[in-house]
């Protein structure tokens, strides 16, 4: 915080505890405008008496002032002055994450030693490993994993970078980094037009005969190396299987047109950093076990 606005908030703050103190002292007796202990005020045959607080009231307001001076001496408040005891939100996060740690450490040690595919059935580790999605990610993958445009269905058992546990682990550890070039300027429009009627061809979907045979030759030239002669795919490459019907970014000829025409990239985070390897280890089992 720069000086101006911290010295800008202890002034403010000072004025404020001053302020509310003159105003308890100074009003504990009203000024008296009238002889019967009555402050002139009447309505409706109510007289408004002018009696002092009562003790215990009146020290109930003295005791949270003097609170309010003591919290502000040991704990940040006043500006940049960051309070005798050093307390900080940080510090104390982190003291309570490490003693969470701690507590659960032997547990997750154990699990750890554990192939998952074994602890992708425990109802502990699904009830851990749903709790680490929701947080982690279900802001992609939707709260029932299955995804939506762009975010992959991890319900469905098709895995554009493998399904395999360790494939899983690696996604979530590294994160992953998906690229369709855009093929728009090197085959043309006709071109892009051939592979989309090709690529509906192969799914069984009603095309033009002689655009989709044109679409074939395009394919064999230029997405063959990623896709596979087949066109199932290739996991190694993060290239989808084109022909089951699985679309990531919709499978209408519109859609596919503009994968092919101006390619697609998708990003899938690392979340080493953030879980640690023994958390990893869970939610792949959850993962995983979504599928299964």
């Amino acid at each position: 915080m720069a000086s101006f606005w911290s010295m800008w908030i202890i002034i403010l703050t000072s004025i404020t505890f001053v302020g509310i103190t003159w105003i308890l002292f100074a009003n504990r007796k009203g000024e008296k405008r009238a002889t019967d202990n009555t402050t002139g005020h009447e309505y409706d045959g109510i007289q408004e008496l002018d009696n002092p607080l009562p003790a215990w009231w009146f020290y109930m307001f003295v005791l949270t002032i003097v609170w309010g001076v003591g919290y502000l001496i040991l704990y940040p408040g006043m500006g940049n002055f960051p309070g005798v005891l050093g307390w900080t939100q940080i510090d104390q996060h982190d003291r309570k994450v490490a003693a969470a740690d701690e507590k659960f450490r032997a547990m997750r040690d154990r699990y750890m030693a554990l192939p998952i595919e074994e602890i992708a059935v425990d109802p502990a580790v699904r009830k851990m490993g749903t709790r680490m999605f929701s947080n982690n990610c279900a802001q992609c993958h939707g709260a029932d994993a299955k995804g939506s445009y762009g975010f992959p269905n991890l319900t469905d058992g098709d895995w554009i970078f493998g399904g395999t546990p360790d494939a899983i682990k690696h996604s979530i550890t590294k994160g992953r980094q998906a690229a369709m070039p855009a093929w728009g300027t090197i085959i043309g429009d006709k071109g892009v037009e051939d592979v989309t009627a090709y690529v509906m061809s192969i799914n069984g979907r009603s095309t033009n005969d002689e655009h989709a045979a044109a679409g074939e030759t395009v394919y064999q030239t230029y997405c063959v190396a990623c896709h596979g002669a087949d066109a199932t795919g290739n996991p190694a490459l993060g290239a989808p299987n084109l022909k089951n019907g699985i679309w990531l970014y919709g499978g209408n000829p519109e859609q596919v047109s503009h994968s092919i025409r101006a390619g697609r990239n998708g990003v899938m985070p690392a979340l080493e950093n953030m879980l640690g390897e023994d958390k990893i280890h869970i939610l792949t089992a959850y993962v995983y076990g979504l599928s299964q």
